[in-house]
């Protein structure tokens, strides 16, 4: 099998994780979508005076993965 043969073959094989690299992904993907419902949540029962700006302006941001979240945590909640 020569070099452009091999090449062809390997971007048409479908690319296999791991079991622990699956699971590991998995994990991610349940704290990245806990820490975005605990920001709505959060949004929901604060009240308009303790979030800085408008309230519905921080449901898009929340739906940024991480930072959105993260952001709102950091900066949008007065103390």
């Amino acid at each position: 099998m020569d070099a452009e043969q091999k090449e062809r073959s390997m971007t048409h094989e479908k690319k296999q994780l791991s079991p622990g690299t699956q699971a590991a992904f998995g994990v991610v993907g349940l704290v990245q979508v806990a820490f975005a419902f605990l920001a709505f949540w959060d949004l929901a029962h604060r009240p308009a005076t303790q979030v800085r700006g408008p309230k519905p302006a921080w449901i898009p941001a929340i739906l940024v993965n991480w930072i959105g979240p993260a952001s709102y945590f950091l900066f949008g909640i007065r103390r």
